[in-house]
């Protein structure tokens, strides 16, 4: 079993007819279908991967990926078992695979866009991949498509099968079967066995819609049970309720007679009546938002919940200068997931509201009877049924002295229940909650004594022959004997209540609840041979008649009945309709964990939008009570883009969305207010329906809540569209606040770099304060145009600003004000004037702090304070305090766990240990906490970086071992990233490693890779680099030297030249030269050597040329070409620097001289140049200092004059040779 999903940007698929079967593979695609060009810079890099080839396995219930088909842009996915195909299949169908996907491959850019967000959408296509069919075999005499529960045996040819349509049994050829195609189908007629009863022969031809309003038959029909209604041919007859498709009755009232019963399907015109919706499951608005009532009631809460978030102290709390680097920035991502999981787990307001629901009408005695009585297979008890139906008081224990009451003492209940047809007060009789107990019958303590006293009533009214009074006390005293769990003298009772009605449908109420109490007790104790006909009528009740009320916590089983008789039937429309029943009935019992398959699977069916809106409430609620954040975010936004409700909806959407997205990051109740860029679409559709409703204060809260999104992710654009929101609407509620939107509108001016537009804001505000008595805003104010001022570069005024909001600060003695003020002070100082200024200021506001109860807040903002003061204490070289500033605010970050103020102090501290005050040690300590940071954050291109510099810290200190565990690790995340040339890059650095640890086999295979991957990207200026980085492997080492030879002539050159880069073909001839020299295979160092040296006359780079002509000169001289060797290093001197700048340059003259004068002598035999060389190494020597080489020169010198070349020569003169490249010159 298998899946396959398609990355985003290759064609889509379209569904294919693809059975969800074990024989049969279901293949996934997934296609982003996006009209933008700038999409894709909203994904997250690790997602877009179409060249990369994983496999992983995955164990209990979990998908397992196989591989990725680099070529098709697909990844493939397995499923163990049918469970799994059936969950994600379902999954698919309802759209949550799309929404999930999204949540994984967009990041915050995409979801702050709200056009974009609208116009992409991400396709998840089906298809599957055939296995090999099975034998056919001989065919069952049964018939074709028939459903069979089977009992698979390992090596038979034949399994034990019960027919689902009859309940018979029998041998089963294997070859005959194909397994169920849903896998929703195999679950429930696993976890709820059983067979429908009906007979084989059955007409199965009738209406294939939900219908209601009046019917035509087709022909007469005579009842054969005094319950059903007798009807000619052509007579209309009124649907009650509504009529299913797959059920074998509706009830019926005859047109010409007036009388109600059960009418069988089968024999009326389906186009007479008026059809609904196909899989319309909800019959009333009542039943559709007895769903609702989950989320309906919370509009204060999620509001209030709202409110909270958009909170701000920016009305008396300074903003620090350059603080939004660590405020928008959200917290701890990991540490806090326990606490967020103990904080969301149990359940909340949602769950309490279940409980007291549920909790409302028994005790924990009467439900642990009821739980009782539903685990129980069957009773394990039978009475034996008595000879007469009208004698069921010799099953009862009661007290004679009872029976001989006067009738008169029961007179008042009689006349209460004999009322004929249904009355309102008979709505207590009738619940699932027994409330008569607490209300009609409230004087009785003991249950026994009341069922002593009903027995009488009913023996009365069978003697008074008060039909509808006998009926309902029969069923009254069935009910006590259910919840006694003495079930076979409950069917007495219920059987013996409808026998008294006579088939009287006027309390329909009491017919239903009869019917459906007696049809589960046949159920539990296996006897629907003797009630075949009334399982059939039960479920029709059930079913047909809306917003009817729960009788038995026992009905579960009815439904089943109902939703196995609409699988073997294929209605979908009676499926629907038993799931919403098994939804409603499991929730009112408060069994929620029970509920999702048959939400999930009623969301498939259902085709109306009310239908599927309200399906989708609950699975929203259990996703959420299930802790599958995923999947409750995905549907609530699914359900947003349906809904078009009040505004209570979207407020409750929304905070759902907002509760699950910290789990679905793995983080607890953020304390700073702050939300996932995941949560904008339901926030901006929220904002629209409170535009709908003008509800102007919600309304602004939401855009403040927006404004924080965007401050968070450094969009301040974004924010100040909704701030700019905010101010109109907080102008049409109260001055408060729009002061408030005001300096939020122009904060956001302010870290958008506008300072222009910030003062155009605040400086009104000086005037208009001026006749209030707010000292505190005020001061706000002043910090804030003294943030405008500074950020226009008008420096004196900032600090006038800024002190006058110290002032007011020290007006109301607001000590943390205060600290922010100094600390602006001190930041202003610390980039306009000395650093003693700012290093006084920050201390003052260091100082303020520490007086200061430790929070959150104020501690961040020290952090920022401490940055900066040891920047100053830096940049005085007073590098011990430094270390201790930055050390201390990194101390805070961990007190409090806040991964980016840790962030940012760890990047500082790693550029202090490695290039301030180098500390290889203490740098790698720091870099290790810095990659800990980026993994919480989740930042995995950071990450793959670090892991880099890592492998590099480690492979200076000669740690290889570690050092290729970081690259290997970095290999991965690039690869992930989609980052090719890093990859290809980590790669290259993994197979250098093995060379230095002598690990040979694995060079080669690493280093081809990374060339592989580089060039697959098409990108030759990568190749190229790795190529000749490649070589250097080889070139820089000691072993197998000559391998760098392939990767430099037949890889790196023939790029190098098809892309023109002069330069690096040089570099690389240079290379290959001299390692040809070093192998002392001097013919080909000839020929790189030459090409080298022509190239560098075209690159024109004198110091490239410099070193082509003196390799060159090497070759010659080692191939004894010496006339060509002087020659070349005559060139390469004339292209030194005419006066000799380092000692460096001193020592290569000399040695050159001192060669050409060695040669010049000895193997030219010319003694006068060869003086004339040695002189010049002599003046170099000189020049260098260097009295050894000094003595050495001389005594050649001496050794040449008194040589016999010396005087058999020309006095005076030298011999004359070509000087092809030179030109002859001797100079120093």
């Amino acid at each position: 079993m298998g899946g396959c999903f398609c990355i985003p940007g290759e064609p889509s698929l379209s569904w294919g007819p693809g059975k969800d079967t074990s024989s049969k593979d279901p293949t996934i695609s997934s296609e982003f279908i996006s009209s933008s060009e700038n999409k894709e810079k909203c994904f997250l890099p690790q997602n877009m991967i179409p060249d990369l080839t994983l496999s992983f396995s995955v164990k209990s219930r979990s998908r397992r990926l196989v591989g990725i088909q680099s070529q098709k842009a697909q990844f493939l996915i397995t499923f163990k078992t049918m469970e799994e195909i059936w969950k994600f299949s379902t999954y698919l169908n309802l759209g949550y695979v799309s929404t999930c996907l999204e949540h994984l491959l967009f990041d915050h850019k995409y979801w702050l866009n709200c056009r974009l967000v609208e116009d992409t959408e991400i396709h998840v296509a089906m298809c599957s991949v055939d296995q090999p069919a099975e034998k056919e075999g001989e065919y069952l005499t049964l018939c074709e498509n028939e459903l069979i529960s089977v009992k698979m045996a390992e090596g038979e040819s034949k399994w034990e099968g019960v027919s689902l349509v009859t309940g018979q049994r029998g041998l089963v050829p294997v070859s005959a079967l194909e397994p169920l195609l849903l896998p929703f189908h195999q679950w429930f007629l696993k976890n709820f066995p059983g067979s429908c009863g009906l007979s084989r022969k059955r007409d199965w031809t009738g209406p294939y819609q939900i219908g209601r309003g009046k019917c035509k038959a087709w022909k007469e029909y005579e009842r054969e049970e005094k319950d059903e209604l007798n009807f000619h041919q052509g007579e209309s007859i009124e649907i009650i309720g509504f009529v299913i498709p797959g059920l074998q009755w509706f009830i019926g009232k005859s047109a010409l007679s007036g009388e109600v019963g059960f009418v069988p399907t089968r024999i009326i015109d389906p186009d007479s009546y008026s059809p609904m919706s196909k899989n319309s499951a909800f019959f009333s608005d009542e039943e559709k938002c007895s769903l609702g009532f989950l989320g309906s009631d919370r509009k204060a809460e999620c509001v209030s919940f709202l409110r909270t978030l958009a909170q701000t102290d920016i009305t008396s709390v300074y903003q620090l200068s350059g603080f939004e680097s660590i405020q928008s920035l959200p917290n701890d991502l990991s540490v806090s997931q326990s606490e967020g999981f103990k904080e969301t787990r149990p359940g909340g307001a949602w769950e309490e509201h279940q409980a007291v629901g549920s909790g409302q009408s028994s005790s924990s005695e009467d439900s642990s009877l009821e739980e009782e009585l539903l685990s129980a297979a069957s009773d394990t008890y039978h009475l034996p049924e008595p000879d007469n139906l009208d004698d069921p008081e010799l099953l009862m224990n009661l007290n004679t002295a009872q029976e001989e009451e006067e009738a008169e003492n029961f007179t008042p209940l009689l006349a209460f229940l004999d009322h004929e047809g249904y009355a309102d007060h008979f709505k207590s009789l009738y619940d699932f909650s027994f409330s008569f107990l607490t209300s009609s019958f409230y004087s009785y303590s003991e249950e026994d004594e009341l069922m002593a006293y009903l027995e009488a009533s009913r023996k009365w009214a069978k003697r008074s022959h008060m039909t509808w009074a006998h009926a309902r006390l029969c069923f009254l005293l069935g009910r006590l004997s259910v919840r006694k769990v003495k079930l076979s003298q409950a069917r007495v009772y219920f059987e013996e209540a409808i026998h008294i009605l006579n088939g009287a449908f006027k309390d329909l109420s009491l017919v239903a609840a009869l019917y459906i109490n007696l049809a589960a007790i046949y159920l539990r104790q296996r006897l629907r041979h003797k009630g075949s006909s009334l399982l059939e009528k039960a479920g029709t009740l059930l079913a047909c008649l809306p917003d009817r009320e729960y009788s038995a916590m026992s009905e579960l089983d009815v439904v089943a009945y109902v939703l196995r008789q609409g699988i073997v039937s294929g209605s979908c429309p009676l499926e629907a309709r038993a799931c919403f029943l098994a939804i409603r009935l499991l929730l009112s019992l408060g069994r929620h964990d029970e509920v999702l398959p048959f939400a999930e699977r009623l969301q498939l069916l259902s085709g109306h939008p009310s239908t599927s809106d309200a399906a989708t409430t609950i699975l929203s609620f259990l996703y959420d009570k299930k802790y599958l954040p995923h999947l409750a975010v995905a549907s609530a936004r699914l359900r947003g883009t349906q809904s078009v409700q009040e505004m209570t909806l979207p407020i409750w959407q929304v905070h759902l969305v907002l509760q699950n997205i910290t789990k679905l990051l793995g983080i607890s109740s953020p304390s700073w207010g702050e939300v996932s860029s995941l949560a904008c679409p339901a926030l901006r559709q929220a904002l629209t329906y409170c535009e709908e409703q003008a509800d102007w204060s919600t309304q602004r809260v939401l855009c403040l809540i927006l404004s924080k999104v965007y401050l968070q992710h450094r969009s301040p654009d974004g924010a100040i569209h909704y701030l700019s929101q905010a101010l109109r609407l907080g102008q049409l509620l109260s001055e408060q606040e729009a002061f408030e939107s005001s300096l939020c509108l122009a904060w956001a001016y302010l870290l958008s770099s506008q300072p222009k537009k910030a003062l155009d804001i605040l400086e009104p505000f000086l005037y208009s304060l001026k006749e209030t008595e707010s000292v505190i805003h005020k001061g706000v104010v002043y910090n804030l145009m003294g943030l405008a001022l500074q950020g226009e570069g008008r420096v004196y005024r900032a600090a006038k600003s800024y002190l006058r909001a110290l002032n007011r600060a020290q007006e109301v003695g607001d000590v943390r004000n205060q600290a922010v003020a100094l600390a602006n002070l001190g930041h202003l100082t610390l980039k306009s004037w000395p650093q003693q200024p700012a290093r006084n200021y920050l201390l003052q506001s260091v100082k303020l702090y520490s007086t200061l109860q430790a929070s959150m807040e104020t501690d961040m903002e020290l952090v920022q304070v401490l940055l900066w003061l040891a920047q100053v204490q830096v940049y005085g070289r007073q590098l011990a305090s430094g270390r201790f500033c930055y050390e201390m605010a990194l101390l805070f970050g961990l007190r409090h766990q806040h991964l980016k103020s840790q962030l940012q102090v760890t990047k500082s501290l790693c550029h202090f240990y490695s290039s301030v005050s180098p500390n290889p040690a203490a740098c790698i300590t720091y870099h290790e906490h810095w990659l800990t940071l980026a993994q919480q954050l989740r930042d995995r291109e950071m990450e793959g970086r670090l892991l880099e510099s890592l492998g590099q810290l480690y492979r200076n200190l000669n740690t290889s071992r570690r050092s290729l565990t970081c690259i290997k690790e970095s290999l991965r995340i690039f690869t992930d990233l989609g980052e090719r040339d890093k990859a290809a890059e980590a790669w290259l650095g993994a197979g250098r490693l093995h060379y230095l640890m002598q690990e040979d086999e694995l060079v080669e295979l690493y280093l081809q890779t990374a060339i592989q991957k580089a060039l697959k990207s098409e990108e030759p200026s990568l190749a190229l680099k790795l190529y000749e980085e490649a070589g250097d492997v080889f070139f820089n080492g000691t072993r197998h030297r000559h391998r760098a030879v392939e990767y430099y002539r037949t890889g790196a050159v023939p790029l190098a030249r098809r892309m023109k880069t002069v330069r690096t073909e040089l570099r690389i001839f240079n290379k290959l030269a001299e390692l040809q020299i070093s192998l002392e295979g001097y013919e080909k160092a000839l020929e790189f050597a030459t090409l080298a040296a022509r190239l560098s006359t075209v690159a024109e780079d004198q110091r490239q040329e410099l070193v082509a002509f003196h390799r060159l000169a090497t070759v010659y001289y080692s191939l004894h070409m010496y006339e060509m060797a002087e020659d070349c290093y005559l060139k390469t001197l004339s292209l030194c620097p005419p006066w000799l700048q380092t000692p460096k340059e001193a020592l290569y003259y000399a040695k050159v001289y001192y060669r050409l004068g060695q040669l010049t002598f000895y193997q030219l035999k010319d003694a006068h140049d060869a003086t004339e060389y040695f002189w010049l190494a002599l003046a170099a020597a000189v020049l260098l200092g260097d009295e050894e080489l000094q003595d050495v020169i001389r005594t050649r010198l001496d050794n040449i004059c008194q040589s016999p070349l010396w005087h058999s020569c020309p006095s005076g003169r030298s011999s004359e040779r070509a000087r092809w490249l030179s030109g002859g010159g001797l100079f120093l």
